[in-house]
This record gives structure tokens, C-alpha cells and sequence, in this order.
């Protein structure tokens, strides 16, 4: 059984998120030698977070959406041309003016998702990008050198504004689990091992990034579904501090790291836990957890921050965890522990992820809206972040031409029939889906509907 899977209108005010201490720890210089103010520990703590105008206006046009059309979301750069704006959408300096304006002179996260590596996400077709395996100089001068040059101009390096930027989603994760020969390997994952790409692109953006005295950096590091095995957990962190040391970038421009970005895992799951054991077998022995020693996202962060710690990062950085997805509450929600005759009869009764497997990523059917985006909800998590726009699609479930580099993943496809990335099972995924990056109205109503909390 395989193991290793991919996880693979009106603007309204800024919303403010819990509030917390700042801890000074560095400065820093914008462009025009004026001081940028103090790093802080956790960038959301004692600040308020962007709400994006472009998606607030998709969101509060739906019905019932105004309820959520105020909560803060990524930016995704994932291609050259949304740096400058795309088809309508705003760029990087409208984004950042726009902020400026929401902060009111006040600490405000603005989040961006840097997201163009040479052939990305190695390991699916929906998100593939516009860059060749090879590419990595234009990745470089093209697309990195600009959004710092950009970051770095007095107006925003010396402001109000701290930068969050999570770094090249499930990358690095990729060099681990689909390469090798493994089951689950690409030609395409193993070509990007091969030619050090990813880790270069990734080592160049904290490098870049990193320099600029209010950007924080977050490395995706999958989630609990795809790393949280043994053979894949201390490897994936042996893989990020490589890239973290790459290209002139040191541990010391990681502020931490994001898990479960554009993905559905639970949050906690409370009606079971990985020790439990059903008639003397461990659930750990059920085909939903298959050996896996995590079966939430809080537990997975939390121990996968410890083990960068372990391997030489800083002690203080953070976890940031997406929960745009991932609440699956509505009526399929069970309300306490599965029955007690086996494991899988146990798990399966009692766990609130409610998908066919926890390798299915593609927009998902049953899905909701999870916990609301908050400054350090629990331990060593910096924030709970809607990173991952809820209404974007994950990937048509079809075919559709178009000039992104955005392929056709039959994950997408709810008549797919699965492969070894998870297991061989059917997709999950909802019909008559758009590109990805795309407004999905029917995705963002089940998301609504299914809320938990319930909205």
C-alpha cells in the first residue's frame, strides 16, 4: 500500500486577528536607509491581516458569502504576469498600496504565495507552471529579483506592512516521496531532484526574500497525509534545511513554515488519536491512517516544527497551518467515536476528514470552511491562515486550453479511478470544476454549507 502521498463589491475593514506580544529580535534597512521596524517573533501577533478586494468582491457577491467576505487570504504569484496585475486582477504594488491604506499606520500581515518554480509541482498537472525544468535563471531574474526589488521600495520595506511569504508549495516535499524508483515517483519529480532546481529556487527566494527586513518566510512542508511517515518526515526536514542553505540563504531567513496550504486534512481530529487501539490493534493499523504517526494538521505542525529545530533551525520559528478547507462540519460531521468493533470501523466512524482518502486533493466534495484565520491559536503555531482562497479551484475537471501552464490532472476528474498516489481510490473531487486559481461558485457554496465552525 502506498505510503507516500501528495497532498499533493465593497471591500470591508481589515479583519484583526488575535492579538499577542511582539518580541524584537532583528532591524532592518529599506532602500532608503531609513529603519524598517523591528522584526517581530510572530508577525501576526498584535497586527491585523489583509483582506484581498478581489476576492472579497467574488466572495460577498455569493449568497451568504458577506459572512465571510472580511477574513484575510493569499495572494498567489504563480506566474510572471501576476506580478503586474492579470485579466483585471490586482498586482503586487496595488496590493501593497491597498494595505497600506487598510493598516491605517498600524502592524498589518499582507500574505503572498511565491509560487513559480522550474517545473513545478512535479507530482500533478493542475498545477503545473509556466517555467521549464531548466529555467531556473529566468525563475530567478524574472520572477524573485522583481517581487524583491518590488518589497524592497521605501514606500513598503519602511512601513507598517510585515510580509508574509509562503515559499513554492509542495516543492521541496516532492523530492522526498516521488522520486526513486518509489511507487509513487514521477519522471518529472525525478528529473527536478536531478538538476537541484527546486532546492536552488527555493534557496535563492529566502535568500532574496529574506534580506528585506519586514518579510517573513514560511517553507510549504506538506501535511500530516503525505510526510507524517517515518521515511518521509525526517527526510523532508533534511530537504528544506538544504534549501534553506542554498544559494546564500541561511536558517536564519526561515521564520517557519507553512502545512496543509491548499489542502483539506482536519484540523484536530478529537474522536481519536494515534495511540488508541481497537481489541489490542493500534489504529495506526487502519487503512485511513495506514501507519502514518500523525491524523491531524495540529499534531503533524507542531512535531514537524520540533523536528526543523532538531536538524538546526532556530528555536523560535513558527507554524503557520491553512484551514481554509479543512473544517468539514455540516450534517456528514460524526458526533463522537466510531463503534469499537475494529480499527477501521473506529476510525472511519469517528473521523471528521471525510474524504475517500486522505490523498485526494482536488476539490474536494463534502468540504467546509475551517477555522477562522487567528494569530497563535495553540503551541508553536503562529497563526491559522486561509491561504488558499476559499472559491479558488484546485484544477479543472477537464480539459481547458489556456495560456498559464495549467495542465489537466485526472485527480481532478470525479470519474478518475485514483493512482498510487492515493491508493488507487475515486478523486472525491467536484464535477464541472474551472483552472485552477479560478472562481469555483459551487466549490465556495459546499464550503459555506459545511462550515465548521458553522458560520
Amino acid at each position: 500500500m502506498s505510503r507516500r502521498i501528495r497532498m499533493a463589491g465593497t471591500l470591508l475593514a481589515a479583519s484583526a486577528l488575535t492579538m499577542g506580544a511582539l518580541t524584537g529580535v532583528a532591524s532592518a534597512q529599506g532602500d532608503s536607509g531609513k529603519a524598517a521596524a523591528a522584526k517581530v517573533d510572530n508577525p501576526y501577533s498584535g497586527a491585523k491581516a489583509y483582506v484581498n478586494p478581489d476576492w472579497s468582491a467574488k466572495a460577498a457577491a455569493e449568497p451568504g458569502g458577506s459572512k465571510i467576505s472580511n477574513q484575510p487570504t493569499g495572494i498567489w504569484l504563480d506566474r510572471i504576469a501576476a506580478i503586474n496585475g492579470t485579466g483585471g486582477a490586482m498586482g503586487l504594488r496595488a496590493h501593497l498600496d491597498e494595505a497600506l491604506k487598510q493598516s491605517g499606520g498600524s502592524p498589518m500581515v499582507v500574505q503572498l504565495v511565491v509560487y513559480d518554480l522550474p517545473g513545478r509541482d512535479c507530482s500533478a498537472l493542475a498545477s503545473n507552471g509556466e517555467l521549464g525544468p531548466t529555467e531556473i535563471d529566468k525563475y530567478k531574474t524574472q520572477f524573485i529579483d522583481p517581487i524583491a526589488a518590488i518589497l524592497s521600495e521605501s514606500k513598503y520595506a519602511n512601513s507598517s506592512l510585515r510580509i508574509v511569504t509562503t515559499i513554492e508549495v509542495d516543492s521541496l516535499p516532492n523530492l522526498v516521496t516521488n522520486t526513486g524508483g518509489k511507487p509513487t515517483a514521477t519522471p518529472e519529480c525525478d528529473t527536478m531532484k536531478a538538476n537541484g532546481n527546486y532546492v536552488k529556487g527555493v534557496g535563492y527566494a529566502l535568500n532574496k526574500l529574506g534580506s528585506i527586513g519586514n518579510v517573513y518566510n514560511y517553507i510549504d512542508a506538506g501535511h500530516h497525509g503525505w510526510i507524517g511517515w517515518d521515511d518521509n518526515f525526517n527526510p523532508t526536514a533534511q530537504v528544506i534545511k538544504q534549501a534553506a542553505t542554498a544559494e546564500g540563504s541561511t536558517v536564519d531567513k526561515v521564520a517557519g513554515i507553512i502545512v496543509n496550504t491548499a489542502n483539506y486534512s482536519a484540523l484536530k481530529e478529537n474522536n481519536f488519536t494515534v495511540n488508541d487501539s481497537v481489541n489490542g490493534t493500534t489504529v495506526r493499523q487502519s487503512k485511513w491512517v495506514d501507519w502514518n504517526r500523525y491524523v491531524d494538521e495540529l499534531s503533524y505542525a507542531q512535531a514537524f516544527r520540533q523536528e526543523l529545530v532538531n536538524v538546526g533551525f532556530p528555536s523560535n520559528i513558527g507554524a503557520l497551518i491553512d484551514t481554509s478547507r479543512n473544517g468539514w462540519g455540516g450534517s456528514a460531521r460524526p458526533s463522537g467515536p466510531g463503534a469499537k468493533t475494529d480499527v477501521d470501523t473506529y476510525v472511519n466512524g469517528g473521523r471528521y476528514d471525510r474524504r475517500i482518502h486522505v490523498g485526494n486533493w482536488c476539490n474536494q466534495s463534502g468540504a467546509g470552511l475551517g477555522e477562522r484565520p487567528k494569530a497563535a491559536p495553540a503551541a508553536g503555531i503562529d497563526a491559522y491562515v486561509w491561504m488558499k482562497p476559499p472559491g479558488e479551484s484546485d484544477g479543472a475537471s477537464s480539459q481547458i486550453p489556456n495560456d498559464e501552464g495549467k495542465g489537466f490532472d485526472r485527480m481532478c476528474d470525479p470519474t478518475y479511478t485514483g493512482n498510487p498516489r492515493n491508493n488507487n481510490n475515486m478523486s472525491g473531487a467536484l464535477a464541472n470544476a474551472p483552472l485552477s486559481g479560478h472562481w469555483f461558485s459551487a466549490q465556495f457554496q459546499e464550503l459555506l454549507k459545511n462550515a465548521y465552525p458553522a458560520l
